[in-house]
């Protein structure tokens, strides 16, 4: 394996994958750290989905599960990301990059601090500047989407989607029951109000508007009541295959955040 600065990314999800896409692209050595079980809903631009089938691939970038060093380092030395189930970062020690950014967007700290690495960012509300991390990615909507925080917090969580398409709140879908998820339409499908998405148990979920199925959680998974689990764009020509613009905006203020703090590391 080549020797180039590396990076670890916490998360694999859709917004995670945007960040993943600059440091890669930028030529570091990026590792993946994700849960045993993930619960990204917008699976087909998540990298998260190398868990479940070994291997994803998202625009130019392949992700490949690795259990050990030696795979860690093989999908390294072929131009790929390795992904590692390891949510409480015991990777991070051994790997030791210059660099950890948590991107879970738990909405809340799950175990990233300073001093992890010599560099440390996270993405979202859920962490303080200058505190908890060296830097933090604005990730709301808005004027100040990737914004660098170095003192404070992002903004806080409202709980209201960002308005798409003229749709907010009613766009995104909840689990209504505790229970397993038996799918019945597939992301990219556009479906009509009311249509039957997926069973949580054996209670059908309903489209709550009519528009393209962009996002819709794992077949399998057991989800508590209440739980995010699908996502309705109304924009029926929306891309679901490439990376989203707010993905993106906060992969550049991860990149860029790196690159400014590199000078003082």
């Amino acid at each position: 394996m080549t020797e180039r600065e590396r990076i670890v990314v916490r998360g694999g999800g859709d917004l995670a994958t945007g960040v993943i896409q600059k440091f890669h692209r930028a030529g570091f050595h990026v590792l993946v750290l994700e849960a045993a079980r993930p619960t990204a809903i917008r699976r087909t631009v998540s990298l998260s989905e190398a868990v479940y089938r070994g291997v994803a691939a998202v625009e130019d970038m392949t992700a490949r599960l690795a259990g050990d060093e030696r795979a860690i380092d093989a999908a390294l030395d072929a131009g790929e990301i390795p992904l590692a189930v390891d949510p409480e970062g015991r990777w991070i020690e051994r790997f030791k990059p210059r660099c950890v950014v948590d991107a879970i967007l738990a909405k809340r700290n799950l175990g990233t601090f300073r001093g992890m690495a010599p560099a440390t960012i996270a993405v979202g509300p859920g962490f303080v500047a200058g505190v908890d991390v060296d830097c933090v990615i604005e990730s709301m909507r808005g004027h100040d989407l990737g914004r660098l925080i170095f003192e404070g917090a992002a903004l806080p969580n409202t709980g209201t989607p960002g308005e798409i398409g003229g749709k907010s709140a009613e766009r995104v879908i909840h689990a209504p029951c505790t229970g397993v998820v038996r799918p019945v339409r597939a992301i990219g499908d556009v479906v009509a109000a009311g249509e039957t998405l997926c069973f949580v148990g054996d209670q059908p979920v309903a489209a709550p508007i009519a528009g393209l199925l962009r996002g819709l959680i794992a077949e399998g998974l057991s989800v508590p009541r209440g739980m995010k689990m699908a996502d309705v764009d109304p924009r029926t020509d929306v891309d679901w295959h490439t990376i989203s613009d707010k993905a993106r905006a906060i992969g550049g203020g991860a990149l860029e955040a790196y690159l400014y703090l590199r000078r003082n590391v």
